[in-house]
């Protein structure tokens, strides 16, 4: 079983920046993408980033702003999601899931409890 934790939610004004981190316990499979979600109070559960084991970075949201990028950590299994002139519209709870893909692509998902990110004045 893969523990997900992530961390670094909190409060901050509209321009703000926050930094979101996402660690996975060990797992030993070589193929795996570190997905970011994002739910708003009321709404659906929406993609944000997701990086894979190869380095492939795709951004969902805003992707022409540049205002989310996400990265590799250094050491371990961490991934970060930089996010920056945030909006009130950014309010959300922030999951991390950690997609493994095993021997014929059989995919498994692990999901972390989420981090609350408040973008307000």
């Amino acid at each position: 079983q893969v523990q997900v934790a992530e961390s670094g939610g909190g409060w901050v004004r509209p321009g703000g920046s926050l930094r979101l981190s996402c660690t996975a316990s060990e797992f030993t499979l070589n193929t795996y993408t570190f997905i970011w979600w994002r739910q708003p109070p009321g709404e659906d559960r929406e993609l944000v980033a997701a990086i894979s084991s190869h380095g492939r970075v795709t951004i969902y949201v805003d992707p022409e702003q540049g205002r989310f990028a996400i990265s590799k950590g250094n050491i371990g299994k961490t991934v970060y999601l930089d996010m920056n002139n945030l909006k009130p519209e950014d309010t959300a709870m922030y999951y991390c899931n950690v997609a493994l893909y095993g021997a014929g692509d059989r995919r498994t998902d692990y999901w972390g409890q989420g981090t609350q990110v408040t973008v307000s004045s």
